[in-house]
């Protein structure tokens, strides 16, 4: 039986694919000779993040109709996101994504999505809007906006959602931009001013940030995303941390957490995830982008992206000062889980 939609903590909508990455450091794409088979794409990487953090957790989505399609509800599944949203469409392959790894802060990417990746077929008569009404979070990405008819659906769960009168719950516009995804960048500005008028946080790095707003200098970007109608601007500036302001007035700049960096791709979505969990529990808002950071910067310092996200011990101990493990730690007991759902264990780190 279904559950009850108000039973998601988080339903993110977006990419999905298999990351292919090099298990040698250093190294050319060319000369790499062994790789890692891992789960994949920003809005599943999300739904990852928060689930590793006890929410209860849904992606909408799709994939081709092959082995890779399979492999990658096995890992959702895994992971402990629901995947009942996650389709095939037949005739077009599952997305497969390469990088290169160049510590600490290159990291290309080489995105394999033709002839056109599945998760761009979602359409906006199969979505189960009642879900997306009901869930505490909801979480969108500006790639969901780059092409027809993922376009038109992602812009009719925003409509639908903020029809619905959904009082204290969240929706997350991840500014996500990616220009090889788009037919006409042009379109891009016009396209995000929609979302972000049905969205109530905008969370990117200072790049998408201009593609939203025109505005780079990060105070002056947070404030044209409240202009734009969401309450909650969050601004990553890399090595500068990030900074968070709120429609009452309320700022938060935060130093980014020092760490070894192995890979930063998937500390972003780490970020998403450990943000959402903040949000949800109630904590103040500086707290949240403190936990937010310590998870991206766990992930950073892993090679992989779903497989790194953090379990809420691991980033409290980070915060207090304690380096993370190469790998997750096993799955943290009930009481942990609890506690790390209820925030009562975490105190950010001064």
């Amino acid at each position: 039986m279904p559950q009850p939609p108000q039973s998601y903590d988080v339903i993110t909508m977006g990419r999905i694919g298999v990351d292919i990455y090099p298990l040698q450091a250093g190294v050319p794409l060319a000369k790499v000779e062994t790789f890692g088979k891992f789960l994949g794409g920003s809005a599943t990487n999300v739904a990852v993040a928060a689930a590793r953090l006890g929410r209860q957790t849904a992606v909408i989505t799709r994939t081709g109709e092959d082995a890779f399609g399979v492999y990658l509800h096995e890992a959702l599944r895994g992971f402990g996101v629901d995947d009942r949203w996650v389709t095939a469409v037949p005739g077009l392959p599952t997305p497969v994504t390469f990088c290169e790894l160049f510590p600490p802060d290159d990291f290309p990417l080489y995105f394999y999505r033709q002839p056109k990746a599945p998760d761009l077929e979602l359409r906006a008569g199969e979505l189960d809007l009642a879900a997306i009404a009901g869930a505490r979070v909801f979480w969108m990405t500006g790639t969901g906006l780059c092409a027809e008819p993922s376009r038109a659906a992602t812009l009719a769960a925003l409509e639908h959602r903020a029809e619905s009168g959904t009082g204290e719950a969240v929706t997350v516009f991840d500014l996500d931009w990616r220009p090889m995804f788009w037919t006409d960048p042009g379109q891009a500005r016009a396209l995000y001013a929609q979302a972000l008028a049905r969205a109530t946080v905008a969370v990117g790095n200072l790049g998408e940030c201009e593609i939203a707003t025109g505005e780079r200098e990060p105070y002056a970007a947070a404030r044209a995303l409240l202009e734009s109608g969401v309450e909650l601007a969050v601004v990553k500036q890399g090595p500068k941390g990030v900074l968070a302001l709120h429609r009452d007035g309320t700022t938060a700049e935060v130093p980014p957490v020092p760490i070894d960096v192995v890979n930063g791709l998937g500390a972003g979505d780490a970020f998403g995830g450990a943000m959402v969990h903040g949000l949800l529990a109630g904590w103040e808002l500086e707290d949240t982008m403190r936990f937010a950071n310590a998870a991206g910067a766990i992930v950073a310092s892993r090679l992989a992206c779903s497989s790194a996200m953090p379990y809420p011990p691991e980033v409290e101990a980070l915060l207090e000062g304690r380096a993370p493990n190469p790998e997750p730690c096993p799955a943290p007991t009930a009481d942990q889980t609890q506690r790390g759902l209820s925030g009562q264990s975490f105190r950010a780190a001064p």
